[in-house]
């Protein structure tokens, strides 16, 4: 017989507290996602009020208040009150433009076409259908069950081409195309004969496997040109837009995202300095009314009342942790960037490439005594602004090698090199892996060749054969 019992185990669980998950969510919030965090706790926190004229004190303006005035527990007395907004200007960030879509300007122009109702209803559909590329990836055979199906619109394959030919007729030139090669034939059709013209047509028709690969010796001899012919032709295809749905942006699309930097590092007398762009933080305090709930010396006598009072405590105790949470988020990034700043001081001082030593996370995790998760939190979509540009703080991590004189390097380091080599090869023999593992052995550094592959991929430098150029 099994005897049934109880038994005591005692366990140590860490909780994290409100601070410290209000702490590590305000972390990894980039600078212009913090300012909204903020405006929507003012929003949601009646007891928090935003100052718009600090000047007037008198009776019935809100006035500044610590939370020790206003409670009688053990409360620690964080005042409820900050202003951390400097002198800077608040940047202007792009606004929305409302422009003619990509798929608009094409409905706009099925309108000048002469179509039959029920034609016109198949010419919209088929437009939907066009991704944002410009390529209609759809086949006949499956738009011809799509349109039966949620049109009602019985058509023909043979109906969908002509009325595709229709829209292929449309501005961006290229648009509605199935795949590359068509959408560069349909763009050379639109241009004037001509020699080179005639002649990217037929590499296009005739030689495309051939001229995606680069075998340009094929290409000559396949159409009987010479090299120069081939230039010109070639020429002609590169102003080609294989992406035309690209020229018209959709409507109510934001501009490309301006990036607002977390640091601005400055070199002062031949020193580093480091400083956090004053936020357009508004100052926080607390609203009078709620105050004076709290304050009130003869207490709450109604449930109603006591439960008032109990919702205001609440929100203070919310308006604290917000508050100590920035300024946490604020002490965090200023000695995560400072670490960053002492481990590659070298390349601070002038932005060369080469002076970046390895580094990962854990070494900044070591030199802050923070967890390497924190350090990640703070790298995450943060930007700094240096006197020879704007990068992610992620730029700054690489692994190492050991170059010949045993001494640790940077992958960046030798990237850059690749980079360098690369660019400066002939164009005509373009060097392959093997020799670019020889240009960089005879610079000390000993690579293998798949890590040189895995570089140029990572760099997307395209293999050698695809490189060649006449």
């Amino acid at each position: 017989m099994v005897k049934q019992g109880q038994s005591l185990q005692l366990k140590q669980v860490q909780r994290l507290s409100p601070l410290q998950i209000q702490t590590i969510k305000l972390i990894e919030l980039p600078r212009l996602e913090l300012e909204q965090r903020i405006q929507k706790e003012i929003e949601e926190n009646p007891v928090l009020d935003e100052v718009v004229d600090d000047t007037e004190n008198e009776d019935g303006a809100p006035k500044k208040v610590s939370l020790n005035e206003y409670t009688n527990d053990d409360t620690p007395s964080y005042k409820l009150y900050i202003n951390n907004q400097g002198k800077d200007l608040k940047p202007q960030y792009n606004t929305f433009q409302v422009k003619e879509s990509f798929h608009q300007s094409l409905e706009n122009q099925l309108g000048f076409c002469r179509l039959d109702a029920r034609r016109h209803q198949i010419a919209l559909f088929m437009i939907g259908m066009i991704g944002n590329d410009g390529y209609l990836r759809r086949d006949m055979e499956s738009l011809v069950d799509d349109i039966s199906f949620k049109t009602g619109i019985e058509t023909t394959e043979d109906e969908l081409e002509e009325i595709l030919e229709i829209i292929q007729g449309f501005e961006p030139a290229g648009v509605g195309a199935r795949d590359l090669r068509e959408c560069l034939l349909l763009q050379l059709d639109v241009l004037s004969e001509s020699e080179p013209v005639n002649n990217a047509r037929a590499i296009l028709e005739d030689c495309f496997d051939e001229f995606t690969k680069k075998h340009y010796n094929k290409i000559i001899n396949r159409l009987g040109i010479d090299e120069e012919q081939l230039k010109a032709a070639i020429a002609e295809i590169r102003h080609l837009n294989p992406m035309p749905g690209g020229q018209i942006d959709d409507s109510y699309s934001e501009q490309a995202q301006q990036i607002v930097p977390d640091f601005l590092l400055e070199i002062k007398d031949g020193e580093l300095v480091l400083s956090l762009p004053k936020y357009s933080i508004p100052e926080l305090r607390i609203n009078k009314h709620y105050a004076d709930m709290l304050n009130d010396k003869g207490g709450p006598k109604t449930r109603s009342e006591k439960e008032a009072v109990s919702f205001v405590k609440q929100k203070l105790d919310s308006a604290r942790w917000f508050i100590e949470a920035i300024k946490q988020r604020q002490n965090t990034l200023q000695r995560t960037m400072e670490a960053i700043l002492e481990f590659q001081h070298d390349y601070f001082l002038d932005g060369d490439e080469t002076k970046l030593k390895p580094m990962v996370l854990k070494n900044i995790a070591e030199k802050t005594g923070f967890d390497i998760s924190t350090v990640s939190r703070v790298v995450n979509s943060k930007y700094i602004q240096t006197h020879f540009g704007i990068f992610p703080l992620k730029y700054f991590f690489s692994e190492g090698l050991i170059n010949s004189e045993g001494e640790e390097v940077s992958t960046r380091e030798i990237k850059k090199i690749l980079t360098t080599s690369i660019e400066e090869e002939d164009k005509r023999k373009p060097l392959t892996d093997e020799e670019l593992v020889s240009v960089l052995k005879e610079k000390g550094y000993n690579v293998a060749r798949r890590t040189v592959a895995k570089y140029r991929e990572q760099l997307s430098i395209p293999i050698a054969r695809l490189r060649k150029e006449l």
